[in-house]
């Protein structure tokens, strides 16, 4: 089978897996919000931390418990990963460098998992075990709560109340994220992924030299890196490494798992908002997008120019060359559509336009579909943006749902999606004009560019994949991304949850014959165009300068 035509399968097995699982993961995930009910297990932990699970919150104090859960987390995370070498199952590693501890620490909190290190050279078992993997599983739940309080904002009338943040928490926890991951575990290990609590083994090779073969509980931290979007790797190489992902199957299996709970979401936001129809359009948008966006970088890997690349049939440089081209163009795709990070290629070794997809993918603000949560806000956002535009056209109030959308709706919403843009343009800028940021650069000229402005787009879209030519691991850059990856989560949320109290307070106007409908392809086809033209032009001198440069060079 030619490498084309096993891309094209394995795009539609992909596919036909999402939507098998679309509707009933979408109608539990609506259940698992919405039911009065708490598990024997979930009153256990409410009356540790003395929650009241039976109370709701106003969007202040649904945003404090959010950034005080978060806070405590860095701080924890922060004294684990200095402390690492007192602790058992350390493997003789020492204890982190600080800016890189901060960096780390931010970057698994706000659910970047951007890396500057080796991951088998500088973590320890119980690091990646009591440290990593659990904050994969708790940032997770945190982008999903929020999104789940944006939501019932749009469904709830009359009311400042938006649910309680420690209750969404636990139950996206214990009803969603670990039932999937156990499962999800297990058909790793059957895979072939390592899962043990060894520090390594010497093994002997047949060419009479020893080679060091790490090992660890990989299995139980990959699944939850894709699961929750995370993407912090076990090992360096990550999804690349042969521990990580041994076969084709594996690796499209964890590509599954990034896009599983993105792509159910929408249906859930259906169910709870009582018109399903809303989900669908949604879902419409995010599927329109990310397969165009899929064609093209697979597209710009096959077609490169230059003699040796035509001699290969593709861009074979830095890609997972044991299961062909299409399948590493996939994963990239995938990764970077949603808030992932997780790579089984290197994208500074992609072509100048298929890495610029990439980038662009991210700055889109990852909304096809998205990180776990964070993509369904991001897309409603947009959505009150662009309902905002289409009545800016007929000379009509806009409502979305219901729900009137006046000055300080828009200002909330043109906040968040001017947050992120001017993260990621500043620290750009700033770090190519001090020598401490150019001097990480392994590349001048545009493509020299395009690795400090795909490492801030990542950063600050809480992504974590990276063009491997910046040595990232410095003072200046640990800080600066750490702080990048800080505003680039919570300003967003501040803002969402502010939005969600606005909405929920608001009565519900009954649809009229000038009512716009948000359900049909108009809506779609308009959505996809403010998501594209507000959001991606922001970016297009800065991507002139890099990519676009060096891809259209000739």
């Amino acid at each position: 089978m030619s490498a084309t035509a096993a891309g094209w399968l394995q795009f539609g097995v992909l596919v036909l897996a999402l939507a098998a699982v679309h509707k009933p993961l979408g109608d539990y995930l609506a259940r698992v919000f919405t039911t009065p009910k708490h598990w024997r297990v979930e009153k256990l932990v409410y009356r540790a931390v003395g929650v009241d699970a039976d109370s709701e919150q106003r969007w202040p104090t649904y945003l404090r418990s959010v950034l005080a859960f978060s806070a405590v987390g860095v701080l924890l995370l922060y004294l684990l990963q200095r402390v690492q070498s007192l602790l058992p199952l350390s493997d003789g590693m020492p204890a982190v460098e600080p800016t890189s501890a901060w960096n780390t620490a931010v970057s698994f909190v706000t659910n970047t998992n951007w890396q500057g290190y080796s991951g088998e050279s500088t973590m320890g078992n119980l690091v990646q075990m009591a440290g990593l993997a659990v904050q994969n599983f708790v940032s997770a739940a945190v982008g999903i709560a929020v999104a789940i309080a944006l939501v019932r904002g749009f469904a709830r009338t009359a009311t400042d109340r938006l649910g309680n943040f420690w209750v969404d928490l636990t139950r996206t926890v214990a009803r969603v994220l670990l039932p999937i991951s156990v499962v999800g575990a297990l058909i790793l290990v059957l895979g072939g992924v390592v899962q043990n609590l060894s520090a390594g083994t010497d093994a002997h090779t047949l060419a009479g030299v020893t080679q060091f073969l790490p090992g660890g509980p990989v299995a139980s931290q990959e699944v939850i890196k894709e699961l929750g979007t995370n993407g912090g790797g076990f090992f360096n190489a990550n999804s690349a490494h042969p521990f990580e992902g041994p076969t084709a199957w594996v690796s499209l299996f964890q590509i599954f798992l990034l896009l599983l709970i993105p792509f159910a979401l929408p249906r859930t936001f259906g169910r709870m908002v009582g018109d399903k129809r809303q989900g669908f359009a949604i879902l419409g948008v995010m599927a329109a997008l990310a397969t165009v966006s899929a064609g093209l970088l697979s597209w710009f890997q096959a077609r490169s120019g230059g003699t040796a690349l035509q001699l290969a049939g593709a861009a074979a440089e830095g890609q997972e060359v044991r299961f062909g081209g299409p399948l590493s163009a996939l994963f990239a795709d995938a990764t970077t559509l949603t808030s992932t990070g997780a790579v089984n290629a290197m994208h500074d070794s992609f072509t100048p336009l298929g890495g610029g997809v990439a980038m662009v993918n991210m700055m889109l603000g990852e909304v096809a579909p998205g990180g776990v949560g964070s993509g369904l806000y991001g897309m409603l956002v947009l959505a009150v943006i662009t309902v905002f535009v289409a009545g800016l056209m007929v000379g009509r109030t806009p409502e979305y749902l219901g729900k009137r959308l006046g000055r300080r709706e828009m200002t909330l919403s043109s906040l968040y999606i001017l947050t992120t843009p001017a993260l990621v343009l500043i620290g750009t800028g700033i770090a190519m004009a001090l020598p401490e940021g150019r001097g990480s650069m392994l590349n001048t000229g545009p493509h020299g560019l395009s690795e400090v402005l795909y490492a801030f787009t990542s950063a600050a879209n809480n992504n974590g994949s990276a063009f491997a030519g910046l040595s990232a691991n410095t003072p200046f850059y640990n800080v600066a991304l750490g702080l990048a990856m800080a505003f680039g989560r919570f300003l967003p949320i501040v803002f969402v949850l502010a939005l969600a109290g606005r909405l929920g307070a608001q009565g519900r106007r009954p649809a009229t014959a000038g009512t716009f409908p948000t359900h049909r392809p108009l809506f779609v086809g308009l959505l996809s165009a403010v998501v594209l033209v507000v959001v991606g032009l922001t970016y297009f001198p800065a991507l002139s300068l890099g990519p676009l440069a060096e891809g259209l060079h000739p």
